[in-house]
């Protein structure tokens, strides 16, 4: 099994392994009213950042699979979080035991096809790594970008929930 976050390179990504060295540039993403604008509707406080920080870390070990720092090839910076979990969210009997598709990039870089080419990374990693499987994701219905991104990389929607901030659509990849 896998046991840390392969480095993979696109024409314009690096997707490499967290580190405590990301926390501050993780925290602060996170933080951001727009980067949660459709992700729960909150923003994480420096514990919760944290948090999430040793849990992306920790599913390596775990799981074999995780979630990697994106970060712009031209300048090296980290720009965002792409990569698959076990959340066991208890959403949904098609959804849960599935592994999660998950993307956000920061505002300043997002509307480039970042979220589209690392995610695109990460699910070529994965099948190559362990063969062709589903995979899910779930997106609020009304965010129109992030539709777009997992439509791009081939995921159809199948079920409708309403979480506290609103409806979210399920999404699965055959």
């Amino acid at each position: 099994m896998i046991t840390i976050a392969p480095v993979l390179e696109t024409p314009n990504l690096i997707l490499r392994g967290h580190s405590a060295a990301d926390y501050d540039r993780l925290a602060a993403m996170w933080a951001d009213p727009l980067v949660v604008k459709h992700i729960g509707a909150r923003a994480s406080t420096a514990q919760e950042a944290w948090f999430r920080l040793l849990r992306y870390m920790g599913h390596w070990p775990a799981l074999g699979y995780g979630y990697w720092a994106v970060c712009e090839r031209e300048s090296g910076l980290y720009i965002g979080d792409v990569g698959l979990a076990d959340h066991k969210r208890g959403l949904h009997p098609e959804f849960d035991a599935t592994p999660e598709a998950g993307w956000v990039i920061t505002p300043p870089m997002a509307g480039r096809g970042f979220a589209t080419e690392a995610t695109h990374a990460i699910l070529d990693w994965y099948e190559a790594s362990y063969g062709r499987a589903r995979t899910v994701c779930m997106i609020e219905s009304v965010h129109t970008g992030s539709i777009r991104v997992a439509n791009k990389l081939g995921y159809e929607r199948f079920a409708e929930i309403t979480m506290p901030a609103g409806p979210v659509s399920l999404f699965q990849r055959l």
